[in-house]
C-alpha cells in the first residue's frame, strides 16, 4: 500500500537505517543521502520516508508531501552550494525514463559549470 515501508524497497531499508548512506539531511517526512554513482559533483537524493513508487503517485497520493520533499531539494542545493550557480533536480518516473528504484525520489545534481551541456 502506498505510503507504508515496502520490505523489498532499497530506498525503504535505507530510510529503516538497514542500509547504510551517507546522509546530507534529515527531517521527520525526508531523508537525503549521496547518490552512490554520482553523475554531477553534488548528486543527492531527497526521498520521502514514506513509500510511494514514483513522484505522480506520491503528488496524487500526498500533494503537501510531495511539496515537502521539493523544499527539501532546494534547501539540499543550498547546503551544498550549488544553489547559486545552477542546478537541477530530476525525478525519473518509470522505467522508460531510468527509473531503477521504485521510491519516490528527486536528484538534486549541480557543482559542475559544464551542468547545461552534461544534462541537456
Amino acid at each position: 500500500m502506498a505510503g507504508e515501508a515496502q520490505a523489498d524497497c532499497l530506498f525503504c531499508k535505507i530510510v529503516a537505517g538497514e542500509i547504510p548512506s551517507t546522509k546530507v539531511r534529515e527531517t521527520e517526512h525526508t531523508l537525503a543521502f549521496r547518490d552512490i554513482n554520482p553523475q554531477m559533483p553534488t548528486h543527492v537524493l531527497v526521498v520521502p520516508k514514506a513509500h510511494y513508487p514514483n513522484a505522480a503517485a506520491l503528488a496524487d497520493a500526498d500533494p503537501q508531501l510531495a511539496g515537502v520533499v521539493l523544499a527539501e531539494a532546494g534547501r539540499v542545493a543550498e547546503e551544498e552550494k550549488v544553489d547559486q550557480s545552477g542546478y537541477r533536480l530530476i525525478f525519473n518516473t518509470g522505467s522508460g525514463a531510468g527509473q531503477t528504484v521504485f521510491h519516490a525520489h528527486v536528484h538534486v545534481l549541480g557543482g559542475n559549470a559544464g551542468l547545461r551541456e552534461k544534462l541537456v
